[in-house]
């Protein structure tokens, strides 16, 4: 009998913890890092933290619906940064919020996040792929060692360094339960949307390329909250990247819960520059 996987909680509850930002006046906040972190920071903690000074302007039942950021210098994972709220709108059913993050004295982030009212309206959705989420007991203990773990489908195949379809399916959920707070579950599901699109757009030229050869960095990144999500559930991430072109790849993703939901929509461009020898 296959024993139930009991990870170290430490990786996740030290994320929630960086989610808990600290509240220097009314519109300005400070965010941390991880502490064992090293090179530059991870673009998806700095979007999690971002909107998390934004939604704490604004009321509670009003989650967010959309954001749109851009990434315009590399974090330092050894200094604090100073995230600043401005309060662009507060409608009668949306509140709209512009976020820069600063270390240095310099922008490293910006961000503009739209919260919305509960309302009903009309509904359709795209069909989730029909692809079963894992057992936890198949998943390797070391992939449990991070505040999320992943199970790529498309795993076998990629292990050839070759060219592969621009897509990918990847179920991933957080370590361990979550603190039921909606905010945290968007900040949650913010940070690890970051995660994989733009090694989506490299795949069909896998092979052409080594990968040490090749600068990469999220550029910008917008996402769409559809319906509230449970990240210690795991969640679909149906990822596919429709063009690549000017040494940019774009990217689009789609995240279901297991009944078939689609919780998020995400889009991201990234830079894929091949240094020149």
């Amino acid at each position: 009998m296959t024993k139930p996987i009991k990870p170290d909680q430490q990786p996740l509850n030290e994320l929630i913890d960086l989610l808990a930002l600290e509240r220097i006046e009314h519109n300005l906040f400070r965010a941390y890092h991880p502490q064992k972190r090293t090179g530059r920071l991870f673009g998806g903690q700095i979007m999690a933290q971002a909107l998390q000074a934004a939604a704490l302007t604004v009321p509670e039942e009003r989650p967010a619906h959309s954001l749109h950021g851009y990434f315009l210098r590399p974090g330092d994972p050894k200094i604090p940064a100073l995230i600043e709220v401005e309060r662009i709108r507060d409608g009668r059913s949306f509140t709209t919020r512009r976020v820069v993050v600063v270390q240095n004295g310099a922008a490293i982030f910006t961000l503009d996040a739209s919260f919305q009212t509960h309302e009903e309206g009309l509904t359709h959705q795209a069909k989730m792929p029909a692809i079963e989420p894992p057992e936890d007991a198949r998943v390797p203990a070391e992939m449990w060692k991070s505040p999320f773990v992943e199970w790529r489908v498309e795993h076998k195949a990629l292990l050839k360094d070759e060219p592969h379809a621009p897509q990918q399916h990847i179920w991933f959920k957080t370590i361990g339960p979550v603190p039921d707070n909606p905010l945290l579950h968007q900040a949650l599901l913010v940070y690890q949307s970051d995660g994989a699109l733009l090694s989506t757009a490299r795949l069909p030229n896998r092979g052409s390329f080594k990968r040490e050869d090749m600068q990469g960095a999220s550029l910008d990144h917008a996402m769409w909250f559809h319906h509230p999500v449970a990240p210690d559930q795991w969640l679909l991430y149906a990822l596919d990247s429709p063009s690549s072109h000017g040494a940019r790849g774009y990217n689009r993703g789609s995240i279901y819960s297991t009944d078939g939901t689609l919780v998020a929509s995400t889009m991201q461009e990234g830079l894929m520059r091949l240094r020149k020898p």
